[in-house]
């Protein structure tokens, strides 16, 4: 497989579009930077080509929510940055009734049956979404298919990109030196400037993990969206201040408890439970959290998955529904101790780890080193005791 190959699925899906020719165009998205990235190009450039395209911004793929939306035939419908490690529940739903284009780059996509669902996860031809692309340069690329004119939007792949450890490489290195000869950004150092917005990749990048993640419930994601496009403004600014420090107070709250209560142990896991003490805030936080936690040293052991566990609510913002029953949200991080162990196989992956402990009643995808899956609460238990036996390869 090569980049060819996903150049002649990338345009059989534009051919199917441009035939349907729809009035208008359902764009599912994840809530954090990549998400609100990935969801600026694809609606740009969607809108370019004179579609009217609705956002609903979706923190995981709920069955419900997914039978939902595809219940009627005739549809268009894009998931980007989320879709592709559920693309075969996504197949069975859609059932051929509606064209369906997923921008992702989640890790090990399951195959799909349905011929109107096209996943165009780069996974699939050969490259690696931990190190080479983001769900963004996915729909980036899409875009620069579908209209050569949105070599533009190099920059927001470039944003979504710093989610992945390290310099930029593989096809997220071809997009930087695209967007260098465009002058769409200037490199000073290790600083990426985004000459249209005046602001640093990283800066941005900060900002819309914010807006998407503690904003969730509060309008957060479509504002994202927006500031990818124009840029920030004084109220947006002020927005991120409120979201942030918000978060920090609870963050803090945490940190005292751990430090106080330590967390609980496993033979390979350590785990915490934070309940509702993110309320009102979108569990990407949990996961967030996580991440920082796993490069506290004096907090967590090296050689032990860290799992966090958060309330969800039932209310998804953009959806007329609820979610079914209590549902709980366990976030899977890797401390460093651990990446070597894994690259060498000798443990699974964070989202190997997710999926295989949670099969037959969890919702799990992810990367390498950091992966979720959403949950019955009354499974917490049997999550952690799968997890602790199949860490081991």
């Amino acid at each position: 497989m090569a980049f060819e190959d996903f150049e002649k699925t990338a345009a059989a899906a534009i051919s199917e579009l441009k035939k349907r020719k729809p009035h208008e165009v359902i764009l599912i998205h994840h809530d954090d930077a990549d998400g609100l990235c990935s969801a600026a190009i694809t609606k740009k450039a969607l809108e370019l080509e004179g579609f009217v395209v609705k956002t609903l911004c979706l923190e995981k793929v709920y069955p419900e929510v997914v039978a939902d939306l595809h219940e009627s035939a005739s549809q268009t419908i894009f998931y980007c940055d989320i879709g592709s490690a559920h693309a075969d529940l996504i197949s069975r739903i859609n059932s051929g009734k509606n064209l369906t284009i997923m921008l992702d780059h989640h890790h090990e996509p399951p195959e799909v049956a349905d011929p109107l669902v096209f996943d165009l996860n780069l996974e699939r031809f050969g490259f690696d979404g931990d190190a080479e692309f983001s769900g963004a340069t996915c729909s980036y690329l899409f875009a620069k298919i579908l209209n050569n004119v949105n070599t533009d939007l190099s920059y927001l792949a470039l944003v979504a990109s710093c989610e992945i450890p390290g310099d930029l490489a593989g096809l997220n290195k071809i997009v930087l030196d695209e967007a260098i000869r465009n002058r769409v950004v200037r490199v000073k150092g290790r600083a990426i400037k985004i000459l249209k917005l005046g602001a640093s990749v990283d800066s941005l990048f900060t900002k819309l993990q914010i807006l998407g993640a503690v904003g969730y419930y509060e309008g957060g994601p479509e504002l994202g969206v927006q500031v990818c496009i124009e840029g920030m403004t004084d109220d947006v600014k002020a927005k991120i201040r409120y979201l942030e420090e918000k978060r920090k107070k609870v963050n803090r709250q945490l940190i005292g408890r751990l430090y106080r209560e330590r967390l609980r142990e496993k033979e390979h896991l350590q785990w915490f439970d934070v309940g509702d003490m993110y309320r009102g805030m979108g569990t990407k936080v949990i996961g967030q959290f996580c991440s920082f936690l796993s490069y506290q040293a004096r907090l967590v052991k090296p050689d032990k998955y860290i799992l966090g566990f958060m309330n969800v609510l039932r209310k998804v913002p953009g959806w007329e529904g609820e979610l079914d029953g209590h549902l709980v949200k366990a976030s899977v991080r890797v401390p460093k101790g651990l990446h070597e162990l894994i690259d060498k196989a000798e443990r699974r992956s964070a989202v190997d780890l997710a999926a295989k402990a949670s099969q037959g009643f969890g919702s799990a995808d992810g990367h390498k080193y950091a992966a979720n899956v959403v949950m019955q609460a009354d499974m917490k238990e049997a999550l952690l005791s799968n997890a602790d036996a199949l860490a081991l390869l």
